[in-house]
């Protein structure tokens, strides 16, 4: 079981890190990743983390970016949403579609891998981490098919695998079963009222006030490995 600072993010004691392709993540998760990597490699496709373990403060900081309008905000689609006409409520909304309340990310947990196409990306392809790249003609929708029929096999599920009125889909986003069903049961409401309470985070009141809702709207609110569906069809 994971500790309050390894759940939250604060200590990386839980993971390693791998060199090649780099990557941090517990050392069952990784060792998964690498044997799915492999057989995917047989099949054509070169699967690159893109995004794995993330610490507090990356969080924290993706957070207060999107919270002052730094960085953009997404709506279902993909496209970007206009902050000056969002409440406040509805700028926390906007921001927990994508991204985790500091302390409440899965990433936090060395379970989770963001996937995208390294040999679209060697060719010179930012990734964006948007619907576009996985719809018909995108460029990771093809890796995506893999997935479809080969990630459980490993080990991994999508827990944003499809729209539950919480977080957005996130295909790109993969989850290690055995390990990531243990980690959040860590997490509770109260364990992030006490982490968000003394973090130097943009909108702490309303956050605070939200903790309940976010808990049980966007951590527990997943799509579970027996609730899966492809993401590509024919």
């Amino acid at each position: 079981m994971l500790n309050e600072l390894e759940v939250t993010g604060r200590a990386r004691t839980h993971v390693i890190q791998i060199l090649e392709p780099r990557f941090a993540a517990q050392p069952e998760v990784a060792l998964a990743f690498l044997a799915m990597r492999a057989a995917a490699a047989r099949d054509g496709f070169n699967l690159q983390p893109f995004s794995t373990f993330r610490n507090y403060e990356t969080q924290l900081r993706i957070w207060n970016h999107k919270f002052t309008g730094k960085r953009p905000l997404y709506d279902l689609d993909g496209n970007v949403r206009d902050f000056d006409a969002l409440t406040e409520r509805q700028l926390v909304e906007g921001i927990l579609h994508w991204s985790a309340l500091p302390g409440g990310s899965r990433h936090q947990w060395g379970t989770e891998i963001d996937v995208v196409e390294g040999n679209v990306v060697a060719a010179g392809y930012a990734p964006k981490l948007l619907p576009e790249e996985t719809a018909v003609g995108g460029v990771f929708r093809e890796m995506q098919r893999w997935l479809d029929q080969n990630m459980a096999r490993f080990g991994f599920f999508r827990p944003y695998n499809y729209f539950k009125g919480g977080m957005f889909p996130e295909p790109w986003h993969l989850s290690y079963a055995a390990a990531s069903m243990e980690a959040i049961k860590c997490v509770t409401a109260e364990l992030l009222t006490e982490v968000t309470r003394h973090a130097d985070i943009q909108g702490k009141d309303i956050a605070l006030e939200l903790i309940p809702f976010i808990y049980e709207n966007y951590i527990l609110n997943y799509v579970g490995p027996d609730e899966q569906r492809p993401v590509v069809t024919p």
